[in-house]
């Protein structure tokens, strides 16, 4: 009995992993409406090399290296822009005002949101987490 047990847990846990890592190729029309309009205006001069679909979110990747991510409904949860500036229209006028104000002559090169609030990544190299009220709740190097 006890070998039968270990057996199903092993099998659950391999295909529930296997489950989560298969990502979908898509096609840019296949995105939700709303992460198309975003990706037109602010992306427009890029040209996807991939994008995929998985379980709880859609990924979209260029050829630069830059990186979109969206959750099922289209809204963005991350922008990695890797050594180029996330979009300023993206970036929440709170952080902005910060970011010069503390960190002058930096640019936000990855913007996160997630249930908690928001982290960033600049140039310098800095990650700036902020919660919900857009306060610093950490800052690592």
């Amino acid at each position: 009995m006890k070998k039968v047990l270990v057996l199903l847990v092993a099998v659950l846990t391999l295909g529930f992993s296997a489950k989560a890592d298969h990502d979908q190729v898509i096609t840019f029309n296949q995105l939700p409406a709303t992460a198309q309009t975003l990706l037109k205006q602010y992306f427009a001069d890029k040209v996807p090399l991939v994008i995929t679909m998985d379980w709880d979110d859609y990924t979209v990747v260029y050829d630069s290296g830059e990186k979109v991510e969206f959750d099922k409904q289209g809204n963005w949860k991350e922008f990695d822009c890797r050594t180029s500036q996330v979009p300023s229209a993206l970036i929440p006028e709170q952080i902005k005002t910060h970011v010069r104000a503390t960190f002058p002559g930096t640019i936000i090169i990855d913007l996160d949101r997630n249930r908690r609030g928001y982290e960033i990544k600049l140039n310098n190299g800095l990650d700036i987490e902020y919660n919900r009220s857009f306060q610093v709740v950490d800052i690592d190097d």
